[in-house]
């Protein structure tokens, strides 16, 4: 990239505790919370509403079929996206990488809603989600948390907490705490 932030650089930056994200004219700042927001994974809450939709079967989870429309539909959601077009690029790369993953929940062949983020080692660092399909990114996140489940990671990352992911079970760390625990989990040797 050409102002210095190359993919390389922002999974340094996520293994020391930090994140990019862009300003409203689109350049790149650096953020680490304190406190941190992390979902337990042994403590996940599926509300009871929701885990019907899942055993309905409403969606078809799918990982890392369409990255690219994931981050961009993503950036639509708000005017003044934090996922400016260099942040778009910077992660497509790591997707290209093998770092950087979707979670897409799917209705009808089309494509109703999902997540991504980033994985290192054993740690996943959440980054966004959208939906145009009610509980379409619930599910994903759901899937998600399966899958991170499954494959033996130990930290889901969730930068901040808000009222959304609360009901889920998200919870505020030191950063300290949080360090220590990113540390253990990019000692792991799992896959996505």
């Amino acid at each position: 990239m050409s102002d210095g932030i190359s993919p390389e650089l922002v999974l340094r930056a996520y293994c020391a505790g930090a994140f990019p994200m862009a300003d409203h004219r689109g350049r790149i700042r650096w953020f680490s919370p304190d406190p941190r927001c992390i979902i337990e994974l042994d403590r996940f809450h599926v509300p009871y509403t929701l885990r019907k939709t899942v055993r309905r079967g409403v969606f078809e989870l799918r990982r890392d079929t369409a990255f690219a429309e994931v981050i961009a539909a993503c950036a639509e959601r708000a005017e003044g996206t934090w996922i400016s077009p260099r942040i778009m690029r910077l992660y497509t790369a790591l997707h290209a990488m093998g770092f950087a993953h979707s979670v897409e929940a799917w209705k009808d062949g089309r494509l109703a809603g999902g997540l991504y983020g980033v994985a290192i080692g054993g740690a996943f660092f959440g980054e966004s989600m959208f939906h145009r399909v009610t509980d379409a990114s619930k599910v994903a996140l759901v899937g998600l948390v399966q899958r991170l489940r499954e494959r033996g990671f130990a930290l889901l990352d969730t930068q901040w907490l808000t009222p959304h992911l609360a009901r889920f079970g998200a919870v505020e760390i030191p950063r300290e705490a949080y360090l220590r625990r990113l540390g253990r989990a990019l000692g792991l040797s799992v896959q996505w």
